[in-house]
């Protein structure tokens, strides 16, 4: 499997000297990629009684796209890859443009990992339709490999119109891969129809095997198969050594390709006891 880290988004802080020793350090211990996750916008908690969202306007979060563009200027083979952005609250033209860019400055380095998110404040805020994201998205990632590829484009969708217009430069590979995050059942027929992979959520549990059957037969439908895409598990470091391996292993038994690892809401102080905990990740896998 290859193996990624976790960029701790909400401990990492501002100073970019550590931000450049915690990159530089992955990329120094053999690791494949780096994953980060998206949150645009914090809501207050304090105006919202009942308010059960995973991050508040007190959390910390770069921009994945922006951040990358530093992360490939400091770095040499690491993968980029989002863990998700939320697509949908994106204008899809502009974010072509942007991950696009990223992609050829990179040389090739970026993966995308998409979702719909759960935030209706950042949906509201960003200008977008909460309620349609997921039908949306679809024709998003339609309209995104068309302007990856093609030097003019012409569409007329649902939900965007382009009249004879095109992205300048297009990305090295004429083509981003796409994957999706998430485990309902619309995901993973959109894994099936038209993604490059998957990123599950959770451990690699017994309930996660019936998902991975799932998905199968939905590959199945369209003529794919499991070796056709990519998986990526994720495992929190908030274990012992002996659970990390044995998770370690149960991905890679269920059929992950990929694995990443998270360091955050350990207690850990960055850049340094997060740098700890990947090099003792890697002694467990090298010894799994």
């Amino acid at each position: 499997m290859r193996i990624g880290a976790v960029f701790p988004q909400t401990e990492a802080g501002t100073d970019v000297a550590a931000i450049k020793e915690y990159v530089q350090g992955v990329e120094a211990f053999g690791f494949d990629h780096i994953l980060a996750f998206d949150h645009v916008l914090g809501a207050n908690a304090s105006s919202r009684p009942g308010w059960s969202g995973a991050y508040q306007h007190t959390d910390s979060f770069y921009e994945p796209i922006t951040f990358y563009s530093y992360v490939a200027g400091i770095s040499t083979h690491l993968e980029l890859a989002t863990g998700v952005i939320i697509l949908p609250q994106r204008q899809t033209a502009l974010f072509a443009k942007q991950s696009a860019t990223l992609d050829l400055l990179s040389g090739g380095r970026l993966r995308l990992g998409i979702g719909t998110g759960w935030n209706q404040v950042e949906y509201e805020a960003l200008g977008e339709n909460f309620h349609n994201r997921g039908i949306r998205s679809e024709e998003q990632i339609k309209l995104l490999r068309k302007l990856w590829a093609d030097e003019l484009v012409t569409f007329r969708g649902d939900h965007h119109t382009i009249t004879d217009a095109g992205l300048n430069p297009l990305p090295p590979r004429k083509s981003i891969p796409i994957w999706f995050g998430g485990m309902a059942d619309p995901v993973l027929r959109r894994v099936a129809k038209i993604g490059d992979g998957w990123l599950p959520q959770g451990s690699p549990t017994d309930e996660n095997k019936i998902n991975f059957e799932r998905l199968n037969q939905y590959l199945e439908a369209n003529d794919k198969s499991m070796e056709d895409i990519g998986i990526e598990g994720r495992i929190s470091l908030n274990m012992t050594n002996t659970e990390i391996q044995k998770n370690f292993l149960a991905w890679g038994q269920l059929g992950a390709t990929h694995v990443s690892v998270n360091t955050m809401n350990l207690g850990l102080q960055f850049p340094q006891e997060h740098l700890e905990s990947l090099s003792n990740f890697i002694k467990i896998a090298n010894d799994s």
